[in-house]
């Protein structure tokens, strides 16, 4: 019920959180992981669940440390920043190189390599490159390109892959219609992005309210989020979404019988509410 220190385990840049296992990613590029491996998810070759971080197996993202500037800048730009995701039991990694690497479990092709077989170690996410963001869902993966079109696999049963179908994929597929996109997260069955001119799009699962387009219709294709702008970052949880607005207010909706979207009621909304 107080924190406790992950055991043996310093220099970490990043965290992430399926629902029973956990990620971190260190400096020096490698990935640990702990807790349950019923499908491979902690990618260290095995089905063992284990109490303290192992090492995922031959994968290192590259460094996550800023490089010193040198007085004549390089003609080659920057790669991806390196990123970690958790979906329910798969994960995600993003390498510097714009590549993205993913492995556990696979029955609806979330691992984009064009297969449904469970990997205990990482594999490549096929025909995908330029990457420069990703996200995870339940059963279901996105990544954001540097040209910013949104490409997603895996399960498609509620439309949250996003072009326009309800079939799974097991190999990325873009998603319809969407264009300049700066950030993009995952729910359990929904996908966000947020553009560049502020506004939210979301698609796929939608019966809490939670694509905010004041309704409660599942979407094979994006819609915006309805009387949204000026936002800066956006973020989801299972059946749930919340923005921060360039004015530092918060904006949440879909699922709130616990009161998570922090409006004073328990009322889902389908469409934003400011957090009081």
């Amino acid at each position: 019920t107080t924190p406790v220190q992950v055991s043996g385990l310093s220099g970490a840049t990043a965290i992430a959180a399926g629902e029973h296992h956990t990620l971190a990613l260190k400096s020096d590029g490698t990935v640990w992981a702990w807790g349950e491996n019923s499908d491979g998810q902690l990618g260290d070759g095995t089905t063992t669940n284990r109490t303290t971080p192992v090492q995922v197996s031959g994968l290192n993202l590259g460094s996550t440390t800023t490089p010193t500037p040198t007085p004549t800048p390089s003609p080659t730009p920057l790669g991806a920043t390196p990123q970690i995701a958790a979906g329910d039991f798969h994960t995600v990694a993003l390498k510097s190189d714009g590549t993205v690497w993913a492995w556990g479990y696979n029955s609806y092709g979330q691992l984009g390599d064009g297969t449904t077989t469970n990997r205990t170690t990482p594999v490549q996410v096929s025909s995908l490159s330029g990457a420069t963001a990703i996200a995870a869902g339940y059963y279901h993966t996105a990544a954001l390109k540097s040209d910013g079109t949104v490409w997603a696999w895996g399960y498609n049963g509620y439309g949250q892959l996003g072009d326009g179908t309800y079939t799974d994929s097991s190999t990325p597929v873009q998603v319809y219609g969407l264009s300049g996109v700066t950030a993009i997260a995952a729910g359990a069955f929904h996908t966000l992005a947020l553009k560049s001119d502020g506004t939210v799009w979301a698609w796929g699962y939608n019966s809490y309210g939670q694509l905010g387009d004041g309704t409660t219709t599942n979407r094979t294709t994006p819609v915006q989020v309805s009387g949204l702008s000026g936002v800066t970052a956006i973020a989801a949880e299972e059946h749930r979404t919340a923005a921060l607005k360039s004015d530092g207010t918060v904006w949440a909706w879909g699922r709130n019988d616990f009161g998570q979207l922090g409006d004073g009621t328990t009322t889902n909304r389908t469409t934003p509410v400011q957090v009081s």
